[in-house]
C-alpha cells in the first residue's frame, strides 16, 4: 500500500509505502527517478515516522544533489547510440523526418515534438538491435525465444517469460555494447534455466564468451549497477 504527503519543504514530497516485509522505517531517494519514499513496516505508526522524515529535508536535497543529471532530447545532446555517439540536430520543416545523418540525428518537424521523435526512435533502434543480439544467443544456445519487445522498466533491464518472450528495457541501446548484449545473454540464458543458479551463470558465460569487447557478464552486471540509474535520466528536463 503506497500514498503521498508533503514533505518539509515546498519540492519534498514524500511518498508512503507499507511494505509487508519491512522490519524498519527506511527513507529512500531512487536514483532513476529522484522520488523520495518512506518505507515502512506495515503496522507502524505514520505520524511520528513521516515527522522524522521531513526533518531530513538537507539529507534529502544532498541525495537529489548527487542523483545523475539529466539529458533532455535536445538540438545539440549528443547521445551514445549503440557505442556510436549522435547529435540532434534539428532543423524547422514541415517533413517530420528522424534519420541518422553521419554523426547526427537529423530531425525537421515542429520543435516542440523533438523529444518524443528522437525517444521513439531510440525506441526502434533498441528493438532491432536488441532482436538480432537475442538471435545470436539464441542460436548458440539452441533454443528458441517466442518475441523480443522493448518497455521502460525502472527496476530491471530484462525479463524472459515462461513461453519464451524476451523483454528488453529501451535504455539499453544507451549503454555501453558489451554492457547490452551481456544483458541479452543473460535474459537469453534463462531459456535454458529460468533461475539465477550456478548452472545459469555457466550457460551465461559460455553464451557470452568471445565478445568483442572481451568482458565478463560479471562487469556488466557492475556497469549497471554503477551506472545504469544515469539511463533513466536521458529524456529528461534539467528541471524535472
Amino acid at each position: 500500500m503506497s500514498g503521498a504527503a508533503a514533505g518539509a519543504a515546498d519540492d519534498l514530497a514524500i511518498d508512503i509505502v507499507r511494505h509487508p516485509t519491512a522490519r524498519r522505517i527506511r527513507l529512500v531517494v531512487d536514483p532513476a527517478s529522484g522520488a523520495v519514499r518512506l518505507v515502512l513496516p506495515r503496522r507502524a505508526a505514520l505520524k511520528p515516522a513521516l515527522a522524522w522524515a521531513q526533518g531530513k529535508a538537507d539529507w534529502i536535497r544532498g541525495q537529489r544533489a548527487a542523483l545523475p543529471q539529466a539529458v533532455p532530447f535536445a538540438p545539440g545532446t549528443m547521445l551514445p547510440v549503440a557505442d556510436a555517439p549522435l547529435t540532434i540536430a534539428w532543423a524547422p520543416g514541415s517533413r517530420r523526418r528522424v534519420e541518422r545523418d553521419g554523426a547526427n540525428l537529423s530531425l525537421s518537424g515542429p520543435a516542440e515534438t523533438v523529444p518524443r521523435r528522437v525517444e521513439a526512435w531510440l525506441r526502434a533502434q533498441a528493438l532491432a538491435v536488441l532482436s538480432a543480439d537475442t538471435a545470436v544467443y539464441a542460436a548458440r544456445a539452441g533454443v528458441t525465444v517466442s518475441k523480443v519487445a522493448v518497455g521502460d522498466p525502472r527496476g530491471r533491464w530484462g525479463s524472459c517469460a515462461q513461453d519464451g518472450a524476451i523483454r528488453y528495457s529501451w535504455r539499453l541501446i544507451l549503454a555501453p555494447g558489451w554492457v547490452r548484449r551481456a544483458t541479452a545473454a543473460h535474459e537469453v540464458a534463462h531459456r535454458v534455466h529460468m533461475d539465477h543458479s550456478p548452472a545459469f551463470h555457466a550457460v551465461v558465460a559460455r553464451l557470452y564468451a568471445g565478445d568483442p569487447d572481451g568482458q565478463h557478464p560479471d562487469a556488466a552486471r557492475a556497469w549497471l549497477r554503477a551506472h545504469g540509474a544515469a539511463l533513466h535520466w536521458y529524456g529528461r528536463s534539467s528541471g524535472s
